[in-house]
């Protein structure tokens, strides 16, 4: 869920170096993250991937704020041609790519009118990505992988200046034919409604708040920094075996991305160390492989605990904390309907002892993670998952008001 935004500030440009622009990139980062709730690691999976000249997908259900990150997220490129569409089953090759130029067709030419539409624009936003239909197949697909378009009346491919599209559905694709569109999007984000009840008031709150301003990047910046300054990030031997080691690890639990993923992967990884100012991928930028692995929100877990068994072993311990922490938010969810002496008897007999005792393991696994200078990313993510669903226990089993529950989960 989102908030509004004022529009946004000119951009200053680069001295060369890109780390104007990296710092630049970092700041919109935090502005998105700051009005996007609980979206945190996906928001820097999507800007990761539009530096890596590389595509991505947001999924989730509607009223999740997708079209607004989206639109918020490219609309921050400054002097870039942005186009957005939203796809059906009827959408034709020449709504996308231009329609014909009746004045030409008078004439007896056939051509097309390419002006405002995808083959010429910088960054794209397509909305439900998956409804594309069968006559749109094969020139999106030229588009996202090769960023040419073959034009209706033949002769050469038009060649597009895309850097990156994010795109957005409600559902992943059923059938066959969008498995090719699926697999061009190397960054997948599920997002879902707010879970934190605090992070709800916090949106409540911020809806009426004065609009903020918004940090840019001039276009010629992005493009230096996808041309010349991503792919002179170092690459060291560690990382490489880092994911030699992931690859068997998937393949042990049966899951085999392509090797043009694999290849893909290593740009984001680059990608991800320049946003954060470096320049050599680390051992902690393997994190955003979670969002690169998976097909189906049945393997995510899977893929995330492997990804962060390499990056912080801590880790992999507190996503199943985290496991334990939803049960329990399940556990409540059920209740729903019983008596008030039951739920409350099962929130102070059961859950409030498991929160603490996982409250307590999370907060020694954070220090133990900084102190040996591991991302402490996901922990903090748990963290505050695990805050949430305390806050959400104490407030719907025991009647405590939420500004009581926030207090008191701090303290213990």
């Amino acid at each position: 869920m989102t908030t509004t935004a004022a529009h946004p500030a000119a951009a200053p440009a680069d001295p060369g170096d890109g780390s104007v622009t990296s710092a630049r990139l970092r700041q919109i980062v935090a502005e998105l993250d700051a009005t996007y709730h609980e979206r945190s690691s996906a928001i820097r999976a999507i800007v990761a991937a539009m530096l890596a000249q590389q595509h991505s997908l947001l999924i989730g259900p509607p009223g999740t704020a997708k079209s607004e990150l989206a639109r918020d997220l490219t609309d921050r490129i400054q002097d870039a041609r942005l186009w957005e569409i939203q796809l059906n089953a009827y959408t034709a090759p020449t709504a996308m790519f231009g329609p014909i130029d009746v004045a030409a067709l008078m004439q007896g030419r056939y051509e097309q009118v390419w002006d405002g539409r995808a083959t010429t624009g910088h960054i794209a936003f397509i909305d439900e990505i998956f409804k594309c239909s069968p006559a749109s197949l094969n020139a999106l697909l030229a588009f996202l992988n090769e960023r040419v378009y073959h034009p209706e009346a033949g002769g050469a491919p038009i060649p597009c200046p895309l850097i990156s599209a994010v795109t957005a559905s409600n559902e992943l694709p059923t059938a066959t034919e969008s498995a090719a569109i699926y697999d061009r999007l190397l960054v997948r984000v599920e997002v879902d409604y707010i879970q934190d009840a605090t992070r709800f008031a916090d949106l409540l709150r911020t809806s009426s708040a004065p609009a903020a301003s918004r940090t840019r990047v001039l276009l010629t910046d992005l493009q230096a920094a996808v041309g010349v300054h991503v792919p002179a990030v170092g690459v060291p031997d560690q990382i490489i075996d880092a994911v030699v080691t992931l690859r068997a690890a998937l393949r042990h639990e049966g899951l085999v991305p392509s090797d043009r993923r694999w290849r893909q992967i290593v740009r984001l990884l680059q990608a991800h160390a320049w946003l954060d100012g470096r320049a050599e991928v680390a051992t902690n930028d393997l994190a955003v492989l979670a969002h690169a692995l998976w097909d189906s929100p049945a393997t995510r877990p899977t893929v995330e605990k492997e990804v962060l068994n390499l990056v912080n072993p801590s880790a992999r311990e507190a996503l199943e904390l985290r496991d334990a922490v939803e049960e329990l938010n399940a556990q409540l969810d059920a209740l729903q309907g019983k008596s008030t002496n039951e739920i409350s008897t099962w929130a102070m007999q059961e859950a409030m002892p498991k929160l603490k005792a996982a409250g307590k393991k999370l907060q020694e696994l954070h220090a133990d993670s900084a102190k040996a200078g591991r991302s402490t990313a996901t922990l903090e993510e748990v963290m505050q998952r695990h805050t949430g669903v305390f806050v959400k226990i104490m407030t719907e089993a025991l009647q405590m008001p939420a500004a009581v529950a926030r207090a008191t989960v701090s303290q213990l």
